[in-house]
């Protein structure tokens, strides 16, 4: 048996979505065109930069023609402003935001810069400078109506298997990226959010990501009784404009497309704000404007491999009716390090008025594939 990693393409018109995922192919399938080498160590990125210079910078999109610009600096007195415009070294927009920084233990974070620039033009090229000096960095908006190109990988963790998942999607001329959650694999080791920010800004820094939170972010031990501190912190997401109260749960609309991003790691019951906020939510979801509407999640509510049984099931029984009812089209899970897609399902059952589950759990974290299906 050899090991290899595939490109799958879905094209859902006037959608397309591409997500990579490891799986175990026959020898013979030698022409697959991306291998998975033995398992590598954690990577761990090295700070090159001034103080006063930003890093682990990424974008994300806010509202209907806004992006949020968030990156760390060491200098805690580095100014929260972006500087932009259209043409190379030439910025006639300038916007300035807000900070923040935490602790964890003896860990203290560097200032956390968060700024939103806008209004932007959809597929455009921008370039921006964050702080008023240091690189330039340019990004291209979304278009504003189909089509568009999605990519969407989970678990992602910062090995060599990380790198190449990462090169390999920076080979497509995709508009957003789609993370359901487990980003560093940290584990509370607060340098490795650090390590993994300075990883992914090549990417994160020239496409909008969009990410949900997954186990590996939670970070509870008794002496930080705190969740997500690390999370809500660096990777701040449009809650506020989406109506949630919460950075683990949100919505944002592009290109004709609702996004649901859920979070399987926090509070679901009925009378729970995240219960309500759905409702809400997809009632007033515009199906003439966004007629696609998908679903992200960590831990996937219909699974058939041995890994995570039954983790996501509580959450299912609670929160699937209302996705059945709004006809919701795709729900997409990591959690599990392998691939498996449902036909349109509902009640454990087929429907065809359910949606379509694919799990992709496998981005490159350290903890490998989960083979065994039951």
């Amino acid at each position: 048996m050899k090991k290899m990693r595939a490109r799958l393409i879905f094209h859902f018109p006037p959608l397309l979505v591409i997500f990579i995922f490891p799986q175990v192919l026959l020898a013979r399938s030698e022409n697959a065109d991306f291998s998975r080498h033995p398992p590598r160590p954690i990577i761990r990125t090295q700070h090159d930069r001034s103080d006063s210079d930003p890093q682990q910078v990424h974008i994300s999109l806010v509202g209907r023609d806004h992006m949020r610009v968030t990156w760390i600096t060491d200098d805690k007195h580095a100014p929260s402003i972006v500087e932009y415009g259209t043409e190379k070294g030439k910025y006639d927009a300038k916007a300035r935001g807000e900070d923040t920084e935490y602790t964890y233990f003896k860990y203290s974070s560097g200032k956390i810069h968060y700024t939103k620039i806008g209004p932007l033009e959809p597929s455009t090229t921008y370039f921006y400078r964050c702080g008023g000096s240091g690189p330039e960095f340019s990004f291209k908006t979304p278009p504003s109506t189909f089509p568009i190109e999605f990519v969407v990988v989970g678990d992602l963790g910062q090995t060599e298997w990380t790198a190449s998942t990462l090169a390999h999607v920076d080979s497509e001329d995709y508009d957003v990226f789609l993370l359901p959650g487990d980003l560093s694999y940290a584990n509370g080791q607060q340098p490795l959010w650090d390590s993994f920010g300075r990883l992914v800004e090549p990417y994160a820094s020239r496409r909008p990501w969009m990410v949900t939170e997954g186990n590996h972010d939670i970070e509870i031990v008794p002496e930080h009784p705190q969740s997500f501190t690390a999370y809500n912190s660096r990777w701040l997401m449009p809650y506020e404009e989406s109506g949630s109260k919460s950075n683990l749960f949100y919505s944002f609309d592009v290109a004709g497309t609702h996004i649901i991003m859920l979070g399987s790691y926090t509070k679901f019951f009925v009378e729970s704000p995240q219960y309500k906020w759905l409702e809400s939510d997809l009632a007033q979801v515009n199906r003439k404007k966004t007629p696609w509407v998908l679903v992200l999640l960590h831990a996937p509510w219909y699974n058939t491999n041995t890994a995570h049984q039954g983790e996501g099931e509580s959450m299912r029984q609670t929160m699937e009716k209302l996705l059945y009812k709004a006809r919701v089209d795709v729900v997409f899970a990591g959690h599990v390090h392998a691939y498996e897609r449902f036909t349109r399902i509902y009640r454990n059952e087929h429907n065809p008025c359910g949606p379509v589950y694919i799990t992709i759990g496998d981005g490159g974290n350290r903890e490998g594939l989960a083979l065994e299906y039951m």
